[in-house]
């Protein structure tokens, strides 16, 4: 894995992290979770072209 590899992989965890915090404290938010299935899906296809 390249270094922005890992570093967008950080970012789509801390993110997530986010997400289920705002979640717990403030009920649930459509939006905030399909962004960061849009962005895990970008993560996913980011390292795969990268190790092809």
């Amino acid at each position: 894995m390249s270094g922005s590899t890992k570093t967008m992989s950080v970012l789509t965890v801390g993110v997530l992290v986010l997400t289920t915090a705002y979640t717990v404290a403030l009920g649930s938010n459509g939006w905030l979770w399909f962004g960061w299935v849009v962005l895990g899906l970008v993560t996913i296809g980011v390292a795969v072209i990268r190790d092809a």
